[in-house]
């Protein structure tokens, strides 16, 4: 079988598909990628890479095709604006030139925000006759409001239509949470299209090589009660709610609190941090995806914060399902879908969203637990994982999916 999957980005911008298609690949699928120049999340093009043109590399054994990207640029809003527009006229004027003759038995969109980029797949699927699998990973309108990237009610409309328009030129749409079906099902009259098809994760916990730029940050975490927050750090991830829990747990000096990764607001937060004089914090900016794992085993707790926003409420961050498969008690600083997921999985402690007083004192109500006690939390997250986010297991659901597609497109 052979699969494009068409996504903005992709490695080495850190993002779950990469994962994915390495193990469609391996599943046997013949994997071609058709994706952008690399920019996320420092909002500058990747060294080896150039803006403009159609530039075609290998990755783990299959191709991938770059098409002319638009760099997001950081912390600008017309900057991302005009990243995600580009990337739309790019897949409608080189997409099927890069492509040229090339025959798909599938085109799997994996579509976290924007999802407007499935405009010049649903295109590109009419030229190659060729069902498009939608895997829905932010909920648009929804997401834009939530963010605060889109405020104008028209305008958030005028989406709307468009997004009533992918779903339904979308043969299947695929949704990461279960939170999102009452939204998707507001813009489509065909709710059998929809599916639950949740992320995954790769095992962290066996046979993870110990990176060497990793050991110096990973004995510190260890050397400390650490609650470790990781990803991207954005409005969405409500990082001044862990601000105000550091400024409460300030006088137990074994607590401290570590924020691996970089966003839009990262600047915003150290600067916060060192306004409030802080030690309790520390920011590592990003680190290689390779060294993580070891981030995470270091840890004494991971942390997932999310604003208080119904659209962020019904989603579940994809690095939760790498919290659980670290082995590690998780703090769900956050409302909905994935504070559910925690507490089914009886893996850690949740709290509201955006309350640094709750934060603070779930945090202190897991340090006052025995070891043994956070090792059961830690394991509980692991089973858990194990019973629904193995990778390989919904990669091979993935691939069952997309031949029952193929057939109902032969049929109709």
């Amino acid at each position: 079988m052979k699969v494009l999957i068409w996504t903005q980005y992709f490695w080495p911008e850190n993002f779950h598909i990469n994962a994915m298609a390495r193990n469609l690949h391996m599943q046997g699928i013949e994997v071609t990628v058709l994706t952008g120049k690399p920019n996320y999340p420092d909002g500058k093009i990747f060294p080896g890479y150039k803006s403009m043109g159609i530039q075609f590399e290998e990755y783990a054994g299959f191709e991938v095709v770059r098409i002319p990207l638009r760099q997001r640029n950081k912390n600008s809003g017309i900057g991302l604006a005009l990243n995600y527009l580009s990337f739309i006229a790019s897949g409608y004027l080189f997409a099927p030139y890069a492509l040229k003759g090339k025959k798909f038995d599938v085109i799997f969109v994996y579509a976290p925000s924007p999802l407007l980029q499935t405009l010049p797949a649903i295109y590109v699927a009419w030229l190659k006759r060729a069902p498009l699998v939608l895997w829905v990973q932010d909920i648009w309108p929804d997401a834009l409001a939530a963010t605060g990237h889109i405020k104008n009610r028209h305008i958030l409309n005028m989406v709307g239509l468009t997004v009533r328009y992918i779903y339904r030129f979308s043969d299947s749409i695929l949704i990461q949470s279960e939170g999102f079906r009452s939204s998707v099902e507001k813009w489509t009259n065909q709710k059998n299209k929809i599916r639950f098809y949740p992320n995954s994760a790769e095992d962290t916990r066996h046979d993870t090589p110990v990176l060497k730029e990793a050991i110096c940050l990973a004995n510190d975490i260890a050397s400390n009660f650490s609650v470790v927050f990781a990803g991207n750090i954005g409005i969405a991830q409500s990082c001044e709610t862990i601000i105000e829990a550091a400024k409460l747990l300030r006088e137990f000096k074994s607590i401290k609190f570590y924020l691996v990764g970089t966003g839009s607001m990262a600047n915003s937060i150290e600067k916060e941090i060192l306004s409030h004089e802080l030690d309790n914090i520390v920011m590592t900016g990003q680190i290689p995806h390779e060294a993580i794992a070891t981030i995470y085993t270091a840890a004494s707790a991971l942390l997932l914060t999310l604003r208080a926003d119904s659209a962020l409420s019904s989603t579940i961050p994809s690095k939760l399902q790498g919290y659980l498969a670290a082995g590690k008690p998780v703090i769900a600083c956050c409302n909905g879908e994935a504070a559910s997921v925690v507490m089914k999985a009886n893996a850690g402690i949740s709290c509201p969203a955006g309350n640094g007083v709750a934060l603070a004192k779930a945090i202190s109500a897991l340090y006052e637990l025995s070891p043994e006690e956070r090792t059961c939390l830690g394991n509980n997250a692991y089973n858990y994982y194990e019973q629904h986010y193995v990778l390989q297991h919904r990669v091979a659901e993935l691939i069952s999916h997309f031949k029952d597609i193929v057939v109902n497109k032969l049929s109709e």
